[in-house]
C-alpha cells in the first residue's frame, strides 16, 4: 500500500497542481483594451489626410484619378481619359502611361504636372476616395483590402514613401495634405498604441 501511495504522489501533485497553474494563467495581462478616448482623435488626424484629394485622388474605384483645386471649380474626373490601365497596374495603358506626364519632381509650369518617383494610382484593393472615416478605418485594418499590409507596414509606407510623401509638397498651386508624413506616421502609432479603434458607421 506504501509503495502504490509513493507511485500516485507524482501523479497527485501534478493534479494538485493543475488549477494553481490555471489561476497564476488567468493572471497574465490581458491584451491593452481599446482606448476611444485616445485612440479617435489620433485617427481624426489620419482620416483629414486619407481623405484629402493630396490622397483619396488616386484612391478610386473607377480606375479614373482625380483633378482636385479651386481651379479646377472642384472635383473632376482626370483628362486625356487617363486610366488604371488593362493590366491592373496602375502606371495607365500603353501609349498613356502616368509617367508619360509625370516625372520625379513636380512641373515648374503654373498647373503643371506634378511629379513623384513611381507615380501611380493606388492598388485597386486600397480604393477609398468618397468614403467616411468609419469604412476607411475599417479597410485599413484589413491586410485583404490594403495591399497585405500591418499596421505598422502601412505607418512605415505613409512615413517613408516617396509617393505618398509629395502629398504634403504637391507644388505652389496645389494645397498639401494636411501636417506631414512625421506628424501622420506618429498619429498612426499612437492610434495603434490606443487599440486602433473606428468611429462609429454614419
Amino acid at each position: 500500500m506504501r509503495k502504490l501511495l509513493i507511485m500516485l504522489t507524482p501523479a497527485a501533485i501534478i493534479l494538485l497542481a493543475a488549477p494553481f497553474a490555471t489561476a497564476q494563467e488567468s493572471q497574465q495581462p490581458a491584451p491593452a483594451a481599446v482606448d476611444t478616448a485616445k485612440g479617435l482623435p489620433e485617427w481624426d488626424k489620419v482620416y483629414a489626410v486619407f481623405s484629402h484629394p493630396r490622397c483619396a485622388d488616386c484612391h478610386v474605384a473607377d480606375d479614373r484619378p482625380r483633378w482636385s483645386g479651386a481651379h479646377y471649380g472642384g472635383t473632376r474626373v482626370h483628362g486625356f481619359n487617363v486610366q488604371r490601365g488593362a493590366d491592373g497596374s496602375g502606371f495607365g495603358n500603353p501609349g498613356l502611361r502616368c509617367t508619360t506626364c509625370h516625372f520625379s519632381s513636380n512641373s515648374k509650369a503654373l498647373h503643371g504636372p506634378p511629379g513623384a518617383e513611381n507615380w501611380h494610382l493606388a492598388p485597386a484593393e486600397m480604393v477609398w476616395f468618397g468614403k467616411s472615416s468609419a469604412e476607411i478605418c475599417a479597410q485599413i485594418k484589413d491586410p485583404a483590402r490594403n495591399g497585405g499590409r500591418s499596421l505598422q507596414d502601412v505607418a512605415l509606407h505613409v512615413r517613408d514613401d516617396k509617393l505618398v510623401a509629395w502629398g504634403w509638397a504637391p507644388g505652389a498651386d496645389r494645397e498639401p495634405a494636411p501636417g506631414s508624413a512625421e506628424e501622420t506616421y506618429t498619429a498612426i502609432e499612437n492610434w495603434m498604441a490606443a487599440g486602433a479603434p473606428c468611429p462609429a458607421a454614419q
